[in-house]
């Protein structure tokens, strides 16, 4: 199932608000974007990404930590994005380790 992703700037305030002051919010944020993308969901993985990049340390700061310049980050999370492995792997090492949290993949039976 494909999920489309509009969000307004109202909305975008909100999720950085809340995000700021609710540490779990955040880790969640981030679980759902790797979930989504694990799924085969990686559009809207990446949009859930992108909002969670902007509702915390922000590109700039993920630019410094990744040595991806923050153009090319901004584009691989848009809405055309196709980051390579490499650089998608980079980038969830910096935020689990940001967040302080460790996401594990595991098999189970559909």
């Amino acid at each position: 199932m494909r999920h489309e992703v509009a969000v307004t700037r109202d909305c975008l305030e909100t999720i950085r608000e809340r995000a700021q002051r609710e540490p779990k919010f955040r880790q969640a944020l981030l679980q759902e974007a790797v979930e989504l993308m694990l799924a085969g969901d990686e559009k809207t993985g990446r949009a859930i990404l992108r909002n969670y990049i902007n509702a915390t340390a922000g590109f700039g700061q993920l630019e410094e930590a990744t040595s991806i310049p923050k153009g090319s980050l901004m584009r691989m999370f848009g809405p055309k994005g196709n980051p390579s492995a490499k650089n998608l792997f980079g980038v969830l090492a910096h935020l689990q380790e940001q967040e302080g949290v460790s996401f594990q993949v595991r098999a189970r039976r559909g």
